[in-house]
């Protein structure tokens, strides 16, 4: 099978939506079918173009199989809701070329992940040229998302730009998301109920377990094997509710045998190097190696798992299959009745949004408990894998996709 790969974020080291479609790449290719890739050179969640890849701007690449081209986009030192807009326009426009190109190479598949929306259009429109099926993946809704966070305003714009989305996702002949709830909001956008599919980000479960061993992370950062690790690992964005943290980390000041560790990068590092300059429970790491994933999640006795209350159930953080598959509890900070709270209650504790106390009471709870620590991590690793393994989950994608592409039936009236 020919799958074109339409995504703005694809990275050597992928994080994210970039993890997302990298892993993708990587496991067709290893299932012999022949994939191309169409995105924005790396420059998530740093906010600024990776090293060797300003110059020059459009280029191609061999990555692990899959063909890439790289199309320029214009990266804002400091993102807002107009430049973020404008960021992803330019994108959506330098990219348009490279994609018309790809009619010529008539892949079976496009599929568009959005994250960016505004690219659409484009990945429709190749499709359709090509005789593909056009497939959209919803990662998040980002129209919903801006204006609840307050990263646009108007409701004339609002208006409009919900028009707009509409209007898009009624033209591509399957539109999926990541959980249960982003598809019953397809529904209530107007898709059709039969071109929607539940298509829930993965996670290898044999590269990310639970480790056999004490995670090489506690000696290299001078952790004492006897301490209860709280781990956050992943994109320090603006809706991950992340200076809950601190505030949860002051609380449990008092405990010598709790230990705070974030790990990741993006625009809210300033903000919680800030925040926990005074904290001596609290240790912050940059991005690690892919390679190393698996034992930095093993490093968590506890993982965190912050949200703002205005991104629930628009968006469902990828960053949780991998705590679920390490094999330990997770705490979220998110509403009862959503999503989240729905697979979290399972395997951790759901703490209400923006509720300090109730967040360092949780951990403090299980940080007393390990005999229950164990068992939620054993809950947690079984759903990672009965519901998010990558073989399973990209396989039954394959299905779909054959199925997709079957010839109709023909019928001979008598």
């Amino acid at each position: 099978m020919k799958i074109l790969i339409y995504s703005a974020n694809f990275a050597p080291e992928p994080t994210g939506i970039g993890k997302y479609s990298g892993e993708m790449a990587e496991w067709l290719v290893s299932e012999g079918h022949e994939v191309r890739v169409v995105a924005a050179p790396p420059y998530y969640p740093d906010w600024k173009i990776a090293d060797g890849y300003a110059w020059p701007p459009y280029r191609q690449e061999i990555w692990k199989g899959a063909r890439v081209w790289r199309a320029p986009l214009w990266v804002p030192a400091k993102p807002s809701g107009l430049k973020r807009i404008l960021h992803l326009l330019t994108f959506a426009a330098s990219s348009l070329p490279v994609m018309l190109r790809q009619v010529f190479w008539r892949p079976d598949v496009v599929l568009t992940v959005a994250p960016a929306f505004v690219c659409a259009p484009t990945g429709w429109l190749t499709a359709r040229l090509s005789g593909a099926q056009a497939w959209l993946h919803v990662q998040d809704f980002e129209i919903d998302v801006a204006f609840k966070m307050g990263l646009m305003e108007g409701r004339g714009a609002r208006q409009a730009l919900l028009w707009l989305e509409r209007r898009m996702l009624r033209r591509f002949d399957v539109v999926s998301s990541i959980s249960m709830r982003m598809v019953d909001r397809l529904r209530n956008k107007g898709v059709d109920r039969e071109c929607i599919r539940h298509f829930p980000n993965w996670v290898d479960v044999d590269k990310v377990r639970p480790l056999g061993h004490v995670s090489a992370y506690r000696e290299e950062l001078g952790i004492s094997q006897s301490a209860t690790v709280v781990l956050f690992s992943g994109t320090l964005g603006s809706k991950q509710g992340l200076m809950m943290i601190p505030e949860a980390a002051k609380r449990l000041a008092h405990r010598s045998d709790v230990e705070f560790v974030i790990c990741g990068d993006g625009v809210m590092k300033p903000q919680l190097e800030a925040a926990c300059a005074a904290l001596g429970n609290v240790r912050l790491l940059p991005l690690q190696p892919v390679e190393r994933l698996g034992e930095l999640l093993g490093l968590a006795d506890i993982h965190l798992l912050p949200q703002c209350p205005e991104a629930e159930d628009l968006v469902l953080p990828s960053k949780l299959s991998g705590m679920l598959s390490s094999g330990r509890p997770v705490v979220a900070t998110c509403r009862e009745g959503t999503e989240m709270a729905h697979v979290v209650s399972r395997c951790g504790i759901v703490v209400p949004p923006d509720d300090h106390p109730a967040l360092a009471d949780a951990i403090e709870s299980l940080a007393n408990q390990p005999a229950a620590r164990h068992e939620l991590g054993l809950l947690a690793r079984r759903f990672a894998e009965d519901h998010l393994a990558q073989k399973s989950v990209l396989g039954k994608w394959i299905q779909q996709l054959d199925e997709l592409l079957a010839p109709e039936p023909i019928t001979i009236d008598s």
